[in-house]
């Protein structure tokens, strides 16, 4: 019998390191001044500025991609794939008022292939940059026979920094606060079940097929990343008292609104205030859904709403609007039972 290697058994050594060394370039970019040592140790190792807060509070948070990485599988596209992985969790780690600081993902494949390994680092790397926090450590694990030949698995991990000052509670919220939602990018990385089940199993769609109602293929569509909020949000944290933040994730309007809402307040949302992006009309028409399911699964074109008092809500969109950012006032705080009530066109009011 011949000697067996690692590689014989699918794990590919000098695979891994060509990977890393073909990261190196990426993972440098995002560094800030606090980090400190290199790609390659044990740990990422990063000195907090303890100077510039009185009592700084550490905020993590951690997520995946989902069953959005199957879309990526199938086109073949692994560039913007980071990008969802970072927005999940700095935009979580955003909402309680927190400036994403550094972030580390967990990348899982069938066989390593450092090409592909090296285009999901640098979204990664990108989206990293652009919510100016940094790439300091990571994890590529092959695992053959567990996934199958050109798949993964990928989670992320951010850690971020507030002034205990400020952290993002919600407990100041009470009736008659104004809901400001930010728009999104499109799916984002949530409801995709739902997505392929509407796409290629009922409809039977091809991942490259054009859709004139969107102007690009099916596969571009779903493959548009998700919007990364923190360059939008943290200057109105340092201006202004924002009172509450909602990251619209899985369960969309209905489960994730109440969750910042303090005991004996709800909230009123106008479906009617906001321009939705054409693929959520699609999804609802192909898959025949109900748009009571349509709220509760995707976010309908706002990925963050703001909880603020009506007195700063003039000065919020005038700051937004002046770097470029869009915003939309769509409802209001109400009293009584802590839950979302939606009105307007299809919901009959």
């Amino acid at each position: 019998m011949s000697q067996l290697t690692y590689r014989d058994a699918g794990v590919d050594i000098d695979a891994g390191n060509k990977a890393v060394d073909l990261m190196k370039k990426h993972v440098r970019s995002t560094y800030r001044p606090e980090v400190l040592g290199d790609i390659g140790g044990f740990g990422g190792l990063f000195a907090l500025d303890v100077a510039k807060y009185r009592q700084p509070v550490l905020v993590s948070g951690t997520d995946g991609v989902g069953t959005k990485l199957c879309i990526a599988f199938m086109a073949d596209k692994h560039d913007t794939i980071g990008q969802d992985a970072v927005a999940m969790c700095v935009n979580d780690i955003l909402v309680q008022g927190a400036e994403p600081l550094f972030f580390l993902d967990y990348l899982a494949v069938g066989k390593l292939s450092p090409e592909q390994v090296a285009a999901i680092v640098s979204g990664i790397a990108g989206a990293c940059l652009e919510s100016g926090c940094s790439l300091i450590g990571g994890e590529t694990a092959e695992m053959a026979s567990f996934y199958k030949n050109g798949e993964y698995d990928i989670g992320g991990f951010a850690v971020g920094v507030a002034e205990r000052s400020k952290l993002i509670t919600g407990q100041t919220i009470e009736p008659g606060d104004v809901l400001i939602g930010l728009p999104s990018s499109g799916l984002h990385s949530n409801g995709y079940s739902l997505v392929r089940k509407i796409c290629f199993d009922v409809k039977q769609m091809d991942i490259n097929q054009f859709v004139p109602e969107l102007q690009k293929t099916l596969g571009e569509e779903l493959l548009i990343p998700t919007k990364l909020y923190p360059k939008a949000c943290l200057p109105l944290i340092e201006k202004f008292a924002i009172k509450g933040m909602v990251h619209i994730t899985g369960g969309g309007f209905y489960e994730n609104i109440p969750r910042v809402l303090p005991e004996g307040c709800g909230a009123m949302v106008d479906t009617e205030s906001w321009p939705k992006p054409p693929v959520f009309a699609l999804l609802q028409q192909w898959g025949n859904v109900a748009w009571t399911e349509m709220y509760r699964t995707f976010n309908m074109g706002i990925g963050m709403i703001l909880v603020v008092s009506p007195a700063d809500v003039k000065e919020i969109q005038d700051d937004l609007s002046a770097r470029g950012e869009a915003s939309f006032i769509i409802g209001q705080v109400t009293q009584g039972a802590k839950e979302t009530v939606l009105k307007g066109g299809i919901f009959g009011e």
